[in-house]
C-alpha cells in the first residue's frame, strides 16, 4: 500500500495521540507492591511500570480479532529468553486495576510464557483514544487484516463521528485509501473471509468491487481462487467482462 509522503499521526507513532504529560502518573494501585504495580524505571514525562498481568484487563477497543499462531509462538519463545522489551500501554481503572490501550499480542504471549508481572505505561485516555490507540498499533505493525482494518475504520466513523478525512489523518493514509478499505465490507462475506484468511489480497478485492453485481463479484472471486489470479489478470478479466456491456446498444 503506498503511504502518502506527509508527515501523518501514524509516522509519529502511538505517542502522537497521546503526548507525554509533564509530570510522572502514579497510579492509585501502586499502593500494594504486593498485588499491583510497582516502579520499574522512568522515561522523560511518563514512568513506566511493573503491573501484574492478572489485573490487566483486554482493550473492549481492540479491532484485531486473529492472531496467528507461528507468530505468537515466536514472540513467546522471544519473551521467555528476553522479556518484554516494550512495555504495554495501559489506563487506569477505578477500582486500582488497569485495561490495555496497546500491546494485545505482547500481553497474550506473556500471558502463556507465565510470567507474573509486565513493563507499562501507564496513560489516562477515553474510549476515543483507546480505540485511535489500538488501531494505529496494529497498521504500525501491519496486524490487521483488511477487513479488521476496514472494521476499525468504520467504528471510528459510527461511534465517534469522524468523516473518512479525520481518520486518514489521525491514520496517516489519504481520504481516499481510507475510502477503499472501508469499500471491502461491501463484499459478499464469503470474499471478506476470503480477505482474512489471505486467500486474496485486498488488491483483488478492491479490483472485485468494480462489478456490478455480487454475483458477478462471486463469479469472478471463484475463478480467481481456481486460477489463483495476479491483481493484473483479475483486472483484465474484469475488463473483458465489461467490455461488451459499453458495446451494447
Amino acid at each position: 500500500m503506498i503511504m502518502p509522503q506527509r508527515q501523518t499521526g501514524l509516522g509519529r507513532g502511538l505517542g502522537a495521540l497521546i503526548p507525554p504529560k509533564p509530570a510522572p502518573v502514579q497510579p492509585v494501585a501502586h499502593q500494594e507492591p504486593s498485588h499491583h504495580a510497582t516502579e520499574s524505571a522512568e522515561l522523560p514525562g511518563q514512568r513506566i511500570l511493573e503491573a501484574p498481568i492478572d489485573k490487566i484487563s483486554r482493550n473492549p477497543h481492540q479491532p484485531r480479532l486473529t492472531f496467528d499462531h507461528a507468530d505468537l509462538e515466536d514472540l513467546i519463545s522471544s519473551i521467555r529468553e528476553h522479556g518484554v522489551l516494550q512495555p504495554l500501554i495501559v489506563t487506569p481503572v477505578a477500582d486500582g486495576t488497569y485495561q490495555l490501550i496497546a500491546g494485545e499480542r505482547r500481553l497474550r504471549a506473556s500471558t502463556i510464557a507465565g510470567l507474573k508481572t509486565v513493563p507499562v505505561v501507564v496513560r489516562d485516555a477515553t474510549e476515543l483514544q483507546k480505540l485511535e490507540l489500538a488501531i494505529i498499533e496494529n497498521v504500525q505493525r501491519s496486524d490487521l487484516n483488511p477487513i479488521e482494518e476496514a472494521k476499525a475504520y468504520q467504528r471510528l466513523i459510527d461511534e465517534f463521528g469522524m468523516t473518512q478525512d479525520d481518520v486518514g489523518r489521525k491514520m496517516g493514509k489519504s481520504r481516499p485509501q481510507v475510502g477503499n478499505i472501508i469499500r471491502l465490507l461491501q463484499l459478499p462475506q464469503e470474499i471478506q473471509q476470503a480477505l482474512v484468511e489471505k486467500k486474496i489480497s485486498s488488491s483483488n478485492g478492491r479490483t472485485l468491487l468494480s462489478l456490478p453485481t455480487d454475483a458477478e463479484r462471486m463469479e469472478l472471486f471463484h475463478a480467481m481462487i481456481a486460477g489463483n489470479f495476479t491483481v493484473r489478470q483479475t483486472e483484465e478479466r474484469v475488463g473483458v467482462r465489461r467490455l461488451p456491456r459499453v458495446l451494447d446498444p
